[in-house]
């Protein structure tokens, strides 16, 4: 029986096993014409084998590269996020036109939409998060008179990158535990999550009483969303003016409220020990940064929930973490006693917050 090949065999192990059912008798030095025919016909058998290994990588969704899952995941009618375009604030001293443009650095905003006298929602020109990473003075791009101030002041709804290849999939295989239909937890979360601006969302059944549904949302970056952000979801959901009337993506008779995840402050007392001729100035900026980056973390942990008990869990802020975190901090060789709002416990969020960085104390 002849002993099958795995698909990992490299061309030194069939070398290996070509030549190890060749006689010893015979001459199997590199030089020899046995070794130079088995060479040739390994090397074309490890080409295949590589060719094989491909092919099936191609067709299985933990495996195939971005054009081939996205084919994949088409029949389960999913398709990766789009690019979408950044919305922010504008502040100008007049009423501007809608529809001019204004550049700040090297992206350009052009005027959609006038929230209040001299207040307008401007849409970066550019895709992606990049339109999330700059305020500050706008420079008009054509002459606009009377215009003598333009601040971009805000981010309302945050732009987002094409959803990530390993995002996708993993959005895939969640599509397989919970299948989205009529109104369900999974029906809302993914319908929510697909729209401009949001990272995620809690679904709460009857918050409101009989017949409510109440969505939690957690904007793009993970942290709390605009009153703009809250509008535009609640409008694509359940417009106020047509509350249960099936006039958006929730079915007919659920009376939906998108409400904002809330922030928790959470004020850090701080015990180190630093390394000799570093103070808590040398070492406050990458401090914050390594709790920030934390909390983060925590937030998209958050906005991932998928069942019902993870949407009725709170998160956690636990001293051990900071402390570990911190410890790779350069200038800090140790760190204990860290104190949370004053305790020494772990601090568990209400089920609709995620944490904010408060006073640090070093």
């Amino acid at each position: 029986m002849v002993e099958p090949i795995d698909l990992n065999t490299t061309y030194e192990d069939l070398m290996e096993r070509k030549l190890a059912g060749v006689d010893d008798s015979l001459d199997k030095r590199e030089t020899g014409i046995i070794y130079t025919a088995t060479a040739a016909n390994s090397a074309e058998t490890a080409q295949m084998l590589i060719t094989i290994k491909h092919n099936n990588d191609m067709v299985f969704a933990d495996t195939a590269p971005r054009e081939n899952l996205i084919r994949i995941a088409s029949e389960r009618g999913l398709k990766p996020y789009t690019a979408s375009k950044a919305k922010l604030k504008g502040v100008f001293n007049i009423d501007v036109p809608i529809g001019s443009r204004f550049s700040l650095d090297d992206l350009n905003y052009v005027v959609t939409e006038r929230i209040a006298i001299g207040e307008f929602i401007l849409e970066c020109e550019t895709e992606g998060n990049i339109g999330n990473l700059y305020l500050g003075t706008l420079i008009p791009i054509e002459y606009i008179d009377g215009l003598t101030s333009a601040e971009l002041t805000e981010v309302l709804i945050p732009g987002e990158d094409e959803e990530d290849t390993e995002d996708f999939r993993r959005r895939y295989f969640n599509s397989f535990n919970s299948v989205a239909f009529g109104g369900n937890r999974a029906d809302y979360k993914a319908k929510v999550v697909a729209l401009e601006g949001v990272g995620g969302v809690r679904v709460y059944r009857a918050k409101y009483g009989a017949g409510t549904v109440g969505l939690t949302i957690i904007n793009s970056q993970y942290e709390k969303p605009t009153q703009t952000l809250i509008d535009s979801v609640q409008q694509a959901v359940d417009p106020l003016t047509a509350q249960g009337e099936g006039v958006g993506t929730a079915p007919l008779d659920h009376i939906v409220t998108v409400s904002e995840v809330n922030e928790t402050n959470i004020d850090i007392t701080l015990n180190i020990t630093y390394q000799s001729g570093w103070t808590w100035p040398d070492i406050e900026t990458n401090v914050l940064s390594t709790i920030d980056n934390y909390f983060k973390e925590l937030s998209e942990l958050w906005a991932e929930a998928q069942t019902y008990e993870e949407d009725h869990a709170g998160l956690i802020v636990r001293i051990s973490q900071i402390e570990t975190r911190l410890l790779g901090v350069p200038g800090v060789i140790d760190i204990a006693n860290t104190l949370l709002n004053g305790g020494t416990s772990n601090i568990e969020l209400d089920k609709e917050a995620i944490p904010k960085r408060g006073v640090v104390v070093g």
